[in-house]
């Protein structure tokens, strides 16, 4: 049915995966949203080898995976298998920091979160810290 993978998925391929899927579950993917992608690819060391062009094959798979039943079980499979486990609270914060990139967050953002934060097994102390912090980068005058 689904077509297998030829190449695996970076790492770098997995953050994005994980900042799209943020920004793609609540359905309405915000300009802010997507700035806070390509400005974390664009600066962060991590992505600094990247290839900004796979944002949107990134972005496709994710939407196609999200269009089909146990999808978002796939994603966090894929992600599991290719993110070095170091490299899981980076993607917590990525995702935390685009969900907090359009001011608000929504249920399906928060539900997600927490679906991250398990699925990736970050600590709850850690997770709250890395919280606080999306919210204090992301408060307004």
């Amino acid at each position: 049915m689904t077509q297998a993978i030829q190449h695996p998925l970076s790492p770098q391929d997995c953050l994005v995966a994980v900042m799209i899927a943020v920004s793609a579950s609540d359905e309405n993917i915000r300009t802010a949203e997507l700035v806070k992608i390509e400005s974390a690819v664009n600066n962060l060391p991590v992505f600094g080898n990247y290839d900004a062009d796979r944002i949107n094959v990134m972005a496709q798979t994710v939407f196609d995976l999200f269009s089909v039943e146990d999808g978002l079980d796939a994603l966090f499979g894929l992600i599991r298998d290719n993110l070095p486990e170091r490299l899981f609270e980076t993607a917590y914060a990525l995702a935390c920091d685009v969900a907090a990139a359009d001011g608000s967050l929504a249920e399906s953002e928060l539900r997600l979160l927490e679906e991250i934060r398990y699925e990736l097994t970050i600590d709850r102390l850690h997770a709250a810290a890395i919280e606080r912090g999306a919210r204090a980068r992301h408060m307004t005058l």
